[in-house]
Order: structure tokens, then C-alpha cells, then sequence
């Protein structure tokens, strides 16, 4: 599967041989914020973690991945678009709703790019068959993220607890049904 470019993007599905961008991305402790509460990402953990868990939802026919960003003008990497099911990574995923999430650099911010590149993969994505519904998560502080949410004409489902090794924060559950 391809996403077809937009006026200022194009996409290209990463793999194991992207590590370099995802270290790059991940080495802002602004672009880490509501993730890993600032803490960077090593490129040890980018290779033993994030790469291993990026190829097990990886499906290029289905349109699973992460989906790198550039600017088309400049071939400029500035982000990645997240497409998998709900919950792979439990022992129920959801392969009718499909989870989308974005990261991207901090010089590509308020000037729609993230809201551009999800519309144009959400888009492709709600045209398989077996996709009923699209969905996103984040923490509930994160108002960037839940603008584009809102931009990706999803609506708010439910407010729940993110869990992880550092703690407990509140979050929030948005949903497009397709």
C-alpha cells in the first residue's frame, strides 16, 4: 500500500534500516514529553525495543507500520504517522479498529503537517473493507495531539488511566467510526 502524496508530504513506509530517524526524533526531550515525560530515547532501546516492535505490526499490504513524513520540497524527514490495530499488543487486538499516532519534530509544529500527513493515511486506511473504525490516544494534557484528533473529525470517546513504568496519567480515547 501506498499513501499518495500531498500538496507538501510524501510517505514511505519504514523499516529496521530507519533507526538513524527514529534516534534523531526521539533525542528531543520536548518531542518526548507526554511519551516518556522528556526522557530521550537511546539508540540501544531504538534497536532493541522500538525497531522489534515496529516490524511485528508491520504489514505493507494492510497499511500497518509507521509511515515516514517528509516534505516534499526539501526531502526533509520531520515525522512518522502510526497505523496498527487496537490493542496488538494484547491478547484481543482489534483488527476492525485501527489505532493512528504521530510524532514529529519540533520544527514542523503549528504548521499543520501532523494534522496533513494523518488526514492523508486515515484516509487510505478507512478504505479497507475490514476497517470499521479509526482511532487515538493520548495523554490529556497533550492539547496538540487531541487538535488533530479533532482535525481527523474524531470524537471523544472516553477518559481513561495511561499506565507505564513511571506512573499513572490521565488520558484520553478518541474514535472515527468509517
Amino acid at each position: 500500500m501506498n499513501v499518495p502524496r500531498t500538496t507538501r508530504l510524501d510517505f514511505k513506509l519504514m523499516d529496521e534500516h530507519d533507526a538513524p530517524l527514529l534516534f534523531e526524533l526521539d533525542s528531543d526531550p520536548q518531542v518526548m514529553k507526554y511519551l516518556s515525560r522528556g526522557k530521550v530515547t537511546s539508540m540501544q532501546t531504538i534497536k532493541d525495543v522500538f525497531i522489534p516492535r515496529m516490524q511485528a505490526y508491520r504489514n505493507v499490504e494492510m497499511g500497518w507500520g509507521l509511515w515516514q513524513v517528509n516534505i516534499t520540497q526539501q526531502n526533509e524527514f520531520i515525522g512518522w504517522v502510526l497505523v496498527r490495530p487496537m490493542d496488538f499488543f494484547t491478547e484481543s487486538p482489534n483488527y476492525n479498529d485501527i489505532e493512528i499516532g504521530w510524532r514529529f519534530k519540533r520544527s514542523s509544529w503549528g504548521k499543520g503537517y501532523a494534522s496533513e500527513a494523518a488526514i492523508a493515511i486515515a484516509n487510505l486506511i478507512a478504505l479497507k473493507p475490514q476497517v470499521h473504525a479509526i482511532s487515538a490516544t493520548a495523554l490529556k494534557d497533550n492539547l496538540a495531539s487531541i487538535k488533530v484528533m479533532g482535525k481527523l473529525a474524531m470524537t471523544f470517546i472516553k477518559d481513561y488511566t495511561h499506565v507505564d513504568e513511571q506512573g499513572e496519567l490521565p488520558a484520553v480515547l478518541y474514535q472515527k467510526r468509517v
